[in-house]
């Protein structure tokens, strides 16, 4: 049997059991709290594996392996940036939020943070631009993630294989909603901290610690790569920035409002900070051991394809390939669900009976624009991932984080801090790159916190 038989063979299964699992959710799926947020019932395992996971994917593992492999050693400052991030949020954001986001009765992060007074419709529809916007370049990152993994591994046409990856997460977010979504996105984090543990850990031993180690250190450029001086300062304060983005991802926060008591809070912490650190070690590692044992390949983003290819009996590769390719489809359907929930929940289009029709048509429309997106406006995914991440967590991030404070913070602070920093960085990402992207990622979430303090007052 040869390895794309296998291939084909291990993922027939695993998306059987993917859509057994959206025709589970199904039963429980009743309301549009249960579609959108699993009537907040998440247990320990599922909420921390499944946000991880969720925030993670296509660009952890293929994205992260192909900037480790192109930048070198000055990679390294992504791995503190994005684990402080998650550290931040799980320690200290998730239970806060989870317990505001009860006070209030919120079922999506936009109806918390746009409240219940005057002016927040005017606030849910600026949050639902500015998600529908981002997501729609996300999801299409995510297609194309699925779509270099169905072409590496079975040779297909590109845009066959992103039609082919779209249908599949379409299918099980449809049936099952939230619960659909966050039992698969559980499965698909386990499958992919294994394969981050395992194929750096076997790259390591193929190429050697003391070998890679010179090759780091001494040939694959300094700290902040070509930069010197204050270029050099920016180029790290922007990589940092990244981890700023943690603190406003809808498909993420959301996650942690759908926990269902404080003693599952307290369980998921750990597991949450461990998962992201396994996964995004793991690829900066396997990264950096591509640059000797596979040194100019064309295509760095399936970098984590050939080593796989390299290093591994047809069989055993063929089940980690299909390993992967299910995993970098996990961000996708929380994004879907999101998306659809700002359209449909938030702009207060659900009536009736038809309400969760209407949420699953929503999610057909989503997934065709992104769709679209991916086949006619290709772009490497780690960039297009780092445009929405960015947009949303300068968007969100300021204003939740002040609001969890405890200060009131006025609608038009909230309107306006959404829309700058939304706004900004839509601005900055069209114009030449500055180093690390710091202009990117700092100035518009440094901007949006601005206008949310001065419009805020301490609660007493």
């Amino acid at each position: 049997m040869d390895k794309a038989s296998i291939i084909l063979m291990t993922l027939i299964g695993y998306k059987l059991v993917l859509v057994g699992f959206g025709l589970w959710a199904q039963k429980r799926t009743q309301s549009s709290a249960d579609f959108f947020i699993g009537g907040k019932r998440l247990g320990p395992w599922v909420a921390a594996i499944s946000a991880s996971a969720s925030a993670s994917s296509a660009w952890s593992l293929l994205g992260m392996s192909s900037a480790a492999y192109l930048m070198g050693l000055s990679a390294i400052w992504l791995f503190p940036s994005v684990i402080l991030g998650y550290i931040f949020n799980w320690l200290w954001l998730a239970p806060r939020l989870r317990r505001a986001a009860n006070k209030q009765r919120a079922i999506t992060l936009t109806e918390f943070v746009a409240g219940h007074g005057r002016g927040s419709f005017a606030i849910k529809l600026m949050a639902s631009v500015t998600i529908i916007f981002s997501f729609s370049f996300y999801i299409a990152a995510q297609f194309q993630g699925a779509g270099t993994s169905f072409a590496s591994s079975f040779g297909i046409n590109g845009d066959s294989a992103i039609i082919l990856g779209a249908i599949i997460i379409l299918l099980y977010t449809l049936l099952g909603g939230f619960w659909a979504v966050s039992l698969t996105d559980t499965l698909q984090g386990l499958l992919m901290a294994v394969v981050a543990f395992m194929l750096p850990f076997a790259a390591l031993a193929s190429v050697g610690v003391n070998e890679l180690y010179w090759h780091i250190v001494y040939d694959s450029g300094g700290l902040a790569g070509s930069h010197s001086g204050i270029y050099a300062v920016a180029f790290v304060i922007g990589l940092f920035g990244i981890g700023w983005g943690n603190l406003g991802q809808p498909h993420v926060l959301n996650r942690f409002m759908a926990i269902k008591d404080k003693k599952s809070m307290s369980q998921a912490k750990l597991i949450g900070i461990l998962w992201p650190t396994i996964v995004f070690g793991g690829m900066l590692i396997l990264g950096w051991c591509g640059r000797l044992l596979l040194p100019g390949i064309e295509d760095s983003e399936k970098l984590l394809f050939q080593i796989t290819e390299l290093l591994f009996h047809p069989v055993v590769a063929g089940i980690i390939i299909a390993a992967v390719l299910s995993a970098v489809m996990s961000t996708a359907d929380s994004q879907l669900l999101v998306a659809a929930a700002s359209f449909a929940h938030d702009l207060g289009m659900l009536k009736g009976h038809n309400s969760l029709l209407f949420s699953r048509l929503t999610l057909v429309v989503m997934c065709l624009i992104s769709g679209l997106i991916a086949l006619y406006a290709p772009q490497d995914i780690f960039s297009r991932v780092l445009f929405a991440w960015n947009a949303l967590g300068s968007a969100f991030g300021p204003l939740i984080l002040v609001l969890l404070l405890g200060y009131q913070v006025s609608y038009r602070a909230r309107f306006s801090a959404i829309s700058c920093g939304f706004g900004l960085t839509v601005v900055f990402s069209l114009m030449d790159n500055t180093p690390g992207d710091w202009l990117e990622r700092i100035i518009p979430f440094l901007c949006a916190l601005l206008i949310v303090i001065a419009g805020s007052n301490k609660l007493k």
